[in-house]
């Protein structure tokens, strides 16, 4: 935890401390010819640009969750709930019917980077794969977010396995996420 996390250690501390509508909002696609779901946690203004890239790799094909802050600013600091304390009970719900899932959050960087963890580890890969295909520099070993807990929400999902994708800001804030969302998505269209 950094100092500006605000330590929640569930959903309902959170919910308990900010309000929904008013600091942020939680949106969910479900598609019922799907069992992937995509999910942003720390969407909106919390790790600016992760809402948009997890929305282009759901398309209008896979399930889509997203908790996006909307406060005018400080949005990590009030609304960061760490990813192996995430038990919002939508999202839950959603990946209670899905085999794979794919986290997508964003963190600190000057290299453009995406850092794969996950307990999934053939997703891992194919994903690391289509993603170095595309030009883009993504590391499965050697960063700090593994995503190794089981209560990751990555991990929630009927399996008990995931993937969560860490864009680094220099990828997410100053390259077109095009090239991320199609080669996310030309691998979990093949699931």
């Amino acid at each position: 935890m950094s100092h500006s996390d605000p330590g929640y250690q569930c959903y309902a501390e959170l919910a308990k401390a900010r309000a929904e509508g008013t600091d942020f909002t939680v949106s969910i696609s479900r598609r019922p010819n799907s069992s992937i779901a995509v999910i942003a946690p720390h969407g909106g203004g919390i790790e600016a640009g992760t809402s948009e890239v997890a929305r282009g790799v759901a398309g209008t094909d896979l399930n889509l969750y997203l908790f996006e802050g909307i406060r005018p600013s400080g949005n990590f600091r009030a609304l960061h709930l760490t990813s192996h304390r995430f038990d919002e009970r939508r999202c839950l719900a959603l990946l209670a019917d899905c085999d794979h899932v794919v986290a997508v959050h964003g963190c600190r960087g000057d290299a453009q980077e995406a850092l794969i963890g996950g307990l999934d580890q053939v997703l891992k890969g194919l994903l690391a794969d289509a993603l170095r295909s595309a030009g883009i520099d993504a590391r499965l070993g050697e960063h700090r977010f593994q995503a190794v807990n089981p209560r990751n929400i990555c991990n929630r999902g009927r399996r008990g396995v995931g993937v969560q994708v860490e864009l680094t800001s220099a990828l997410r804030l100053q390259r077109r996420p095009d090239a991320i969302i199609a080669a996310m998505r030309s691998v979990l269209l093949t699931l």
